[in-house]
């Protein structure tokens, strides 16, 4: 797997554009440890690995350019005012690069992910009612259920003694139950018993890291033959079984039973609730046409990849950072328990989402402190333009740095402080609109981030009227990896709380 990228170093360090080109890109490159290897022992996904780009944010304030190995160069981003031109560039002139999206082909097949131009305008376009809040609204209650599910088992591990918990392993679990519910309408029972499918796609996404780690593994015609290769390979055939068998049998389920009634259909009656695999089989594009078995089962598994880990770690963090700030988590509490006092369950509903005015604040100071996806990878067909008459050659690999934004102190004051007023409306007024970007942005953002945000909100506002969290006693070391986790997992401690706080 070579990519072209049309860089060519400068006297002074600085990358120009290739010859024929009259604009010059002039971006900093740092100083490399080998002429060979460039910057790829400094990409690491470890802590020592976000010090970096910390220090390259503090050094080079909006941009520069690595060497990874002799193959591959990249022009990172770290500024709100260079990444918004990039990510609200027209879907027709961008492209997911091989380098990073590459590797999940196999698995995830020419999904929304990972195909490009008219293939991904169509594919965008069926599948952006499934997210309609029409849908949302009826998911709401899954990630209840799901939550209630994941709290009682934490109920009985305190009576037991056991009040020191991994966070993360929990809330993926709780996670991957919703998704299950909300793609397959499955109940997989995974917070209780592990099954084939679970341990599959836990497989998958470890392999992957590993398989990015590791510059020689790259080359497919050597990976596959590899121990590695052969586990990814297996753990994708569970997968696809699965996912075929759901695929299939729904397909046949409606050419018996004929399409179920909509939400949206205005009627007294109770309607079925669609999940998200009825949605792609009744979807049809403008000529009619309509998602083949192949294109559900890649959207699907595009689905539980994207959707699981991603929120397990933004709630995950929140939980973390509310631990280390009771002032702020108690103001939270307070909130949840306000809005639940005069109503008979203790669900939260859609309409009760946009009243957690706080805990929002904290959910996006957490995904703005801790984002899940540390960046995200583009090519372009066109030469781009960014501040300072800058020009990114065409073909160029461009990672634009979610966390750099995040921790930029010339966008963020104290950028390594947990704030949650920094979400007030007030103090947001004059902020780059994309200076906040944990969804990405642009055309090419993720389709999932009112799902996520939705399942966010109901499962903190749930935990914090149950539970008290302070920290695990451990220091703290992020892990970047896929999603954003930490060193031997994220534990805290558990103190139930029976009633609400006043």
């Amino acid at each position: 797997m070579f990519l072209a990228v049309y860089l060519v170093i400068n006297t002074d360090g600085s990358y120009g554009c290739s010859a024929g080109s009259s604009a010059r890109c002039c971006l900093s490159k740092p100083p490399t440890q080998s002429w060979l290897m460039g910057h790829l022992g400094e990409m690491r996904s470890t802590e020592e690995g976000l010090q970096v780009v910390d220090e390259l944010v503090r050094n080079y304030k909006h941009s520069c350019s690595w060497f990874l190995g002799p193959f591959y160069s990249l022009v990172r981003f770290f500024h709100p005012d260079y990444v918004k031109p990039l990510l609200l560039a027209p879907a027709s002139i961008t492209v997911k690069d091989e380098l990073f999206y590459g590797f999940l082909k196999p698995w995830l097949g020419q999904s929304i992910l990972l195909s490009n131009g008219e293939d991904w305008s169509r594919r965008r376009r069926l599948l952006t009612p499934a997210f309609h809040f029409d849908i949302l609204k009826n998911y709401v209650k899954i990630f209840n259920s799901s939550t209630n599910i994941m709290h009682a088992k934490w109920h009985r591990l305190l009576a037991n003694g056991e009040n020191r918990l991994e966070m993360f392993s929990h809330i993926s679990m709780m996670t991957l139950d919703s998704l299950l519910k909300c793609t397959f309408s499955h109940n997989s029972n995974c917070q209780e018993s592990s099954c084939e499918y679970i341990t599959a796609i836990l497989e998958l996404s470890d392999l992957l890291i590993d398989r990015r780690g590791r510059i020689l593994h790259h080359w497919d015609w050597l990976y596959w033959r590899t121990a590695e290769g052969q586990r990814f390979r297996k753990a994708c055939n569970v997968v696809h079984r699965f996912t075929s068998g759901v695929v299939q049998e729904r397909r046949n389920q409606l050419a018996h039973q004929g399409v179920p009634e909509s939400h949206t259909e205005k009627t007294e009656e109770k309607k079925k609730v669609v999940d998200f695999i009825d949605l792609l089989l009744l979807s049809k594009d403008e000529e009619g046409h309509v998602l083949s078995d192949e294109e559900i089962k890649a959207e699907a598994d595009t689905f539980m990849f994207g959707g699981h880990d991603t929120t397990a770690s933004g709630i995950t963090w929140v939980l973390y950072n509310l631990s280390c700030h009771q002032d702020y988590q108690e103001r939270c509490r307070a909130e949840v328990n306000d809005l639940l006092q005069d109503k008979q369950t203790e669900d939260i509903e859609w309409d009760d989402l946009n009243n957690l005015h706080f805990t929002t604040m904290c959910i996006k100071e957490s995904l703005r402190l801790h984002s899940p996806v540390s960046a995200v990878t583009r090519r372009y067909t066109e030469d781009m333009t960014v501040p300072g008459d800058r020009v990114v050659p065409k073909g160029s690999i461009c990672l634009l740095s979610i966390y750099g934004v995040h921790h930029n102190p010339e966008i963020w004051p104290d950028p390594d402080e947990y704030n949650p007023m920094r979400f007030d409306p007030e103090n947001s007024k004059g902020r780059s609109s994309h200076a906040f970007i944990p969804f990405s942005s642009g055309p090419r953002n993720c389709i999932g981030q009112k799902f996520a945000m939705s399942e966010l909100r109901v499962v903190v506002a749930l935990t914090l009227r149950r539970f008290r969290v302070t920290p695990g006693g451990t220091k703290v070391r992020r892990l970047p990896q896929l999603v954003l986790r930490a060193e031997g997992g994220l534990w805290l401690h558990l103190e139930s709380l029976d009633t609400p706080q006043e």
